[in-house]
């Protein structure tokens, strides 16, 4: 076994609990619903899946069954943290408890999203410039609640990693858990590589677990992030294209025989399964996105499925392009990613 496997499969305390492996889901809008995470957990699962973004204000009331995206199985509550977007301390500690009451691992606080329908709400990014506004969120959700409570944060709005640091070291002494860092500024829509020296930063100035995150898409990757001291690494994009990704690393899983066309079908009759059917149509086409990233002509292959009105014809397109499987590219294809 290679070092850094070994690294990521050893278990790593988060707060009052311990995750098995080092190797996390990073949370993604329109991704990280709970068909994705089936079928992650089919796979042998990780050291922690992520809901999609959830408004707290929602979540203090939502029922699961009739929400899109406040929703989850119970044998995924012991690895599973819900994502709030929040802005008001009161609000935050409501959705805190419910979360904890309902039986989940942990709660992530959003201080990365940089959509500009969020920031305008003072949410997600917007924190990183308040940052005694984000400081209060984590004390106060903290005073609440003893699940382990994580911030997904990127650089701030302008390229200063001492803001960064300074923002880190406040979110530690007010009680969070760990950090999950994508070391981008926040008006970067991946225009430029992230900046993986930042996390070494990050990680000297706290004592707390901080996972890397941005741009992971390869071993090779892995390796290098892990070099700038983090103790994990969040997957994101790689996950949705990749579910296998996290069994591939930790346990050294091989993609053969028909496992693509059977993650494919899977996540369509999942979505379906538990979506509208207009939705689930929408969600599995975003998530096609992603999955022919990994093939040499993925763009044919989504405008193929792009084409399909049916169910039963995106079946029947899958098993055309899938069976017998067409060889993976080592990385995918950056286009179909953003």
């Amino acid at each position: 076994m290679r070092e850094f496997r070994k690294f990521l499969n050893t278990p790593l305390q988060l707060g009052n609990q311990t995750i098995k492996t080092r190797l996390i889901l990073a949370p993604m809008s329109g991704l990280t619903h709970l068909v994705l995470r089936k079928i992650i957990m089919e796979q042998g699962g990780c050291g922690l899946l992520y809901t999609e973004m959830c408004l707290a204000s929602l979540v203090i009331q939502e029922d699961k069954e009739r929400s899109l995206v406040f929703k989850w199985e119970e044998q995924e509550l012991p690895y599973l943290v819900c994502q709030i977007l929040v802005r008001e301390i009161d609000i935050a500690k409501r959705a805190a408890v419910r979360i904890q009451k309902e039986g989940f691992f942990g709660l992530d606080i959003n201080m990365g999203c940089s959509v500009k329908r969020i920031v305008k709400k003072g949410m997600g990014a917007a924190l990183l410039r308040e940052p005694d506004r984000a400081r209060a969120l984590v004390k106060g959700i903290k005073a609440e609640v003893d699940i382990p409570v994580i911030v997904k944060l990127r650089t701030a709005w302008k390229d200063h990693i001492e803001e960064t640091r300074d923002l880190a070291r406040s979110l530690e002494e007010a009680g969070a858990d760990a950090l999950i860092f994508h070391p981008r500024t926040a008006p970067d829509i991946r225009t430029r590589s992230p900046k993986w020296e930042y996390i070494r930063e990050i990680k000297h100035a706290v004592n707390i677990p901080v996972f890397g995150n941005g741009d992971v898409f390869h071993e090779e990757d892995m390796e290098r992030i892990l070099d700038t001291g983090c103790d994990g690494i969040a997957l994101g994009r790689i996950a949705a294209a990749r579910p296998w990704i996290f069994a591939q690393t930790l346990k050294d899983l091989t993609p053969k025989g028909d496992l693509l066309f059977q993650v494919g079908i899977k996540m369509l009759e999942g979505l379906h399964q538990y979506y509208p059917p207009d939705m689930a149509s929408r969600l599995f086409k975003h998530w096609c996105r992603f999955f022919f990233a990994n093939f040499v002509y993925g763009h044919s292959m989504l405008k193929t499925i792009g084409r399909c009105t049916t169910k039963e014809e995106i079946v029947k397109q899958l098993e055309n392009m899938l069976l017998p499987p067409p060889p993976l590219k080592k990385r995918p294809n950056l286009n179909l990613l953003r």
